[in-house]
């Protein structure tokens, strides 16, 4: 990434100096990942995230690969090993093996709000860094996505108007501070910039890849949207939002449990379900194979259902 002087740095205005400020403090810690498996080759970014060359990056990028080479912005490349992927989080953690740039610091999505700047930091070629800015444009979104013959439900992703493109998969999405809180996941086929949050339950799932090298996950098959309750419900549940179910994924536990496009999710497993991490949450290893009482509203009646969540590797493709 070529330098800035300090006077040209003054020149700019806020907005460009801010970007400019987290392009050159992510960048050096953003890889690009090239990869080799049965289905060919592969490539896209990772972010270094500790001292000791544990990187984070898509769970799609990494496909079934278990090792490949991350190049970085500086001219270094390293070897690394896959640790471990999720692929209903879409995340994966990689190892490269040798010295790394320094690592990113880590935030917390749930601090986000529409509309606050945001930048996005890739690497697609290994010739340095691709950064592109915007605003957070939505919160707390589950979106389908599709790879060949798999279907799968990113749960609450950060959606933002910042552009990005396949290579930029597994990159940084960073707020103005230049603390990472998402990483970029280019979905083929939606056309949105989404990112996959950095919070307290991603955390969970990043330290468990690299602890055991897989989550066991629990899946439902609800592809949600968060909504605000109707004014008399709220009133009576002091709960303001629910989960809006905009899609039911076919022969899913969900749809197995009579769920339909258009519920309104007001609790699961007895807690209040206000955003996708309240459903999120309860979907690990703990959730799998047991009932699940899940409460809806629909045209106006409260509706409750006994959903049994499956593994994530039995869902349905």
């Amino acid at each position: 990434m070529a330098s800035i002087s300090g006077e040209q740095f003054d020149a700019l205005d806020a907005y460009s100096q801010a970007v400019v400020a987290v392009a050159a403090a992510i960048t050096p810690s953003v890889a690009s990942l090239h990869v080799s498996s049965e289905w060919g080759e592969a490539a896209g970014s990772a972010v270094v995230f500790t001292d000791d060359g544990f990187m984070l990056t898509n769970a799609h990028v990494i496909g079934r690969a278990t090792s490949g080479t991350a190049h970085f912005a500086d001219g270094t490349s390293a070897p690394f090993t896959v640790v471990g992927t999720d692929p209903l989080s879409d995340l994966a953690v990689v190892r490269a093996a040798g010295a790394t740039p320094p690592p990113v610091r880590l935030g917390d999505s749930d601090r986000l709000v529409v509309g606050q700047l945001v930048v996005a930091v890739g690497n697609p070629l290994g010739l340095g860094g691709s950064v592109t800015a915007g605003v957070v444009s939505g919160l707390g979104r589950s979106l389908p996505a599709r790879s060949a013959n798999a279907a799968r439900i990113i749960e609450d992703v950060i959606q933002t108007d910042a552009a990005l493109n396949p290579g930029n998969s597994g990159g940084a999405l960073a707020d103005s501070h230049g603390v990472v809180v998402g990483i970029n996941t280019a979905v083929a086929g939606i056309g949105l910039g989404l990112a996959i949050p950095i919070n307290a339950t991603t955390r969970r799932i990043i330290d468990t890849l690299v602890r055991d090298g897989r989550v066991r996950r629990a899946f439902l098959g609800l592809v949600t949207t968060p909504a605000p309750l109707p004014d008399d419900l709220a009133e009576r549940t002091g709960q303001r939002t629910g989960l809006r179910v905009v899609d039911v994924v076919r022969q899913s536990p969900a749809a197995r449990a009579g769920l339909h496009r258009g519920d309104l999710v007001l609790t699961a497993g007895g807690s209040a379900v206000r955003d996708a991490q309240g459903l999120q949450r309860l979907m690990f290893a703990e959730a799998i194979g047991r009932p699940l009482q899940i409460t809806v509203t629909r045209n106006g009646a409260l509706v409750d259902v006994i959903a049994e969540p499956v593994e994530l590797l039995d869902a349905p493709s």
